[in-house]
């Protein structure tokens, strides 16, 4: 695979789909929908509905056919569509669906779409806003649309109680959370409480940037889950073939590396640092001239849009759209308005590069982008889904998508080398995750668990006893069967193994210990350590409403999925080595070949460091040199058996005596044995020490 074109050698990608282009999920019914908007709209006369979906998929749409489908039909007064910024306002706008086949048309009288009215959503700029809510809810009409802000106001100063029987609609539903600090997670759990309203959620990246969960337990329970996954999506695109996701390392100031990884040829979106980031250079206004100036000579402004010309060295006018500078709201808000004019929107050449800085992330709609440049980490892995989002819509000609994160190297001569590497791990961990996102859905059965329908398992068909692997070419998933595997009891635990193993594998990889382990202390680290303690820690403190053995089932099936799909790929870079990659169907390819040479059991999953593949590109894109600073920051650093893990080895190593009828032996061969039984003694060792000092202090008070 191949980085930018301008220059090949900068980036090594560490995540690369190819996809079908099957067209599937551009295909409309006879009402007009889309694969998931039909999926959802199935769903339309649930209470509480949660639509899990990746970017361009069509959720702002299927919002419009399940509003209205509640307006006409379930007895719903008014819509009230509320999203995180003003710029996703235009989404929600007029809609004709009737000349596609559906019912009704969507419509929002121009007063009631409030992310059109100018000015930020501070308190004092809000009140003119609450005044329009307070108003819309005794007005006649049906549909209002404001931004997440707005909303929190109105139901701070008008009550949960205004709202019954109202649909209220939540898009990036991923900025709720279950935290009592968060407002608007707060207000929403209030609402449920209540039970006067209809409510929809949807985002395309179900997991927060911190540990907090969105939604808490007893409210989770309430909402119906529609899934729809990116590998759905991208493999039913009609244009889009391949996306390619990887980072470039630089030395010194991000402006002089811009123009290694910035192809003025692609439609690109440039994420600048945050000023309080250490990537950035503290002068956010100098730093979008400097790559400006990467591009070419500044040949003024487009009066009518705000748009900057800038003439490249081959002569081509480029329009860029500065979003970074506030300094002029007007200015600002003619270059968002010429962005979001309906009008331009199939318009390949209406802007070329875009520069943001805390905008045109999430549901920004540009389907031209080819390239989302993100430089400095991004310390929220929703945020790096969001952005990765902005390039992968699909439009005609538009064949390749790249997203490229330009991280800061570590060097020996830096006082943080810490914070180098924190980042650089974490840049890894994402790259990782979105492997995972991109992958097909499994769905992990314990052997000899019988076919499932809809499933394809190749010309022999299933067969007892054998290498059973089957695929659903409808939706994209597999059926794997491994031995020994714990099936999940409730509904619950159930409902997560087949919906949200993405959100256990992400909490697994934001584990700092966890990825400083398993990639650069590999010497010192068995696989079962992280696949089993610290998931199962992971596990345990996600879901603590669950049972022991629940907890178990959700932890085999996460590391199931993370090493099915990292061993598959590890097949496909030998393949492509090789010469004999498969092109669309490479992914399932590799798969298959990793499950037909093994016989998969939980033994064999669990030993497996879902880290190698990672490792890999790792080696390729750095240096011995900078790869030693690494080892050597991570090395210092080293952990010993704590409490924790010896009480947790202890508990493993009970389950080996009860499975084998002996204790684990410390001088065994097997490191795993050898490990449990390091435990166990360091757990004696630990025990005795607390007596020891409970005895010292009975003594001294005697």
């Amino acid at each position: 695979m191949n980085g930018p074109v301008n220059n090949p050698a900068c980036t090594v990608p560490s995540v690369s789909i190819t996809t079908a282009c099957t067209g599937a999920s551009s295909k409309a019914n006879a009402l007009g929908m889309r694969p998931m908007q039909e999926r959802a709209y199935a769903r339309r006369g649930e209470q509480y509905l949660l639509i899990k979906s990746p970017p361009a998929s069509g959720k702002s749409r299927a919002l419009m056919f399940i509003a209205l489908d509640k307006l006409n039909n379930q007895g719903l007064r008014q819509a009230i569509i509320v999203v995180p910024e003003r710029s996703i306002g235009g989404s929600f706008a007029d809609a004709p669906l009737r000349q596609h086949g559906f019912y009704w048309d969507w419509q929002v009288a121009p007063q009631w779409n409030l992310c059109n009215i100018p000015g930020v959503d501070e308190p004092r700029v809000a009140k003119s806003k609450v005044g329009a809510v307070r108003s819309f809810l005794v007005s006649a009409d049906q549909v209002l649309v404001c931004t997440h802000a707005t909303f929190r106001f109105a139901v701070e100063e008008l009550g949960v109680q205004a709202f019954d029987e109202r649909l209220i609609a939540v898009d990036e539903f991923h900025h709720v959370s279950s935290n009592p600090d968060n407002k608007l997670g707060s207000q929403l759990g209030a609402f449920i409480a209540r039970d006067k309203v209809h409510l929809v959620a949807m985002t395309g990246s179900y997991f927060r940037g911190d540990s907090a969960a969105v939604l808490g337990p007893t409210d989770e329970v309430r909402f119906e889950t529609i899934t729809y996954t990116y590998y759905e999506q991208l493999n039913g695109y009609s244009w889009l073939k391949s996306l390619d996701i990887g980072y470039f390392f630089y030395a010194g100031r991000y402006v002089d590396a811009v123009a290694k990884v910035l192809d003025p040829a692609l439609k690109t979106i440039v994420h600048i640092p945050n000023v309080n980031s250490r990537a950035s250079l503290q002068d956010k206004e100098r730093e979008v001239n400097e790559i400006m100036s990467a591009l070419g000579d500044w040949k003024g402004m487009d009066p009518a849009t705000g748009f900057h010309r800038v003439q490249t060295s081959a002569g081509r006018m480029l329009k860029v759209a500065d979003l970074v500078d506030d300094s002029d709201q007007a200015k600002r808000s003619r270059v968002l308005m010429a962005l979001k004019d309906p009008a331009q929107k199939d318009k390949r050449d209406h802007v070329d590069v875009i520069i943001a800085l805390g905008m045109a992330k999430e549901g920004f709609d540009w389907i031209w982008c080819e390239h989302a440049l993100t430089i400095g980490y991004r310390s929220s892995l929703t945020e790096i889904v969001q952005i990765i989002g902005r390039a992968t819509r699909d439009a005609v000609g538009k064949e390749r998508a790249r997203f490229t994160n330009l991280i800061a190297e570590p060097a020996a001569e830096q006082s943080s080398v810490a914070e180098a590497v924190n980042d650089m791990i974490k840049a890894i961990s994402a790259s990782l995750l979105m492997e995972q996102v991109l992958a097909p859905r499994y769905e992990f059965a314990p052997k000899n668990s019988g076919p499932k329908t809809g499933f394809d398992y190749g010309e022999e068909g299933y067969e007892a006893g054998g290498h059973n692997l089957g695929v659903n070419q409808d939706t994209g998933q597999i059926h794997v069967e491994i031995n020994g595997l714990a099936t999940p009891q409730s509904p619950e635990a159930t409902r997560i193994c087949k919906e949200d193993l993405n959100e256990v594998v992400t909490s697994f990889l934001q584990d700092k210990t966890v990825l400083e382990r398993g990639l650069f202390d590999r010497e010192n680290t068995l696989p079962e350590e992280l696949t089993q303690l610290r998931m199962g820690k992971i596990v345990r403190e996600r879901y603590p409403e669950l049972s022991a053995p629940d907890q178990e089932a959700i932890r085999q099936h996460a590391i199931a999925a993370m090493n099915v799909t990292q061993q598959a790929k590890l097949l496909l870079a030998q393949a492509d080595v090789n010469g004999s990659a498969q092109g669309s169907t490479a992914l399932l390819d590799g798969v298959r070949k990793f499950v037909n040479v093994r016989d998969l059991d939980i033994d064999l999953i669990d030993r497996i460091n879902p880290f190698d593949a990672a490792y890999a590109v790792l080696a390729k894109t750095m240096n011995e040199k900078l790869l030693r600073q690494v080892q050597a920051s991570i090395a210092a650093k080293k952990i010993n058996i704590s409490v924790d893990e010896a009480r947790e080895l202890a508990e493993r190593a009970l389950q080996f005596k009860n499975e084998r009828g002996r204790r684990p032996d410390i001088h065994a061969a097997d490191a795993w044995e050898k490990r449990m039984a390091e435990g166990v003694a360091a757990l004696a060792r630990y025990c005795a020490q607390a007596k020891a000092a409970q005895e010292k202090g009975k003594s001294g008070n005697g």
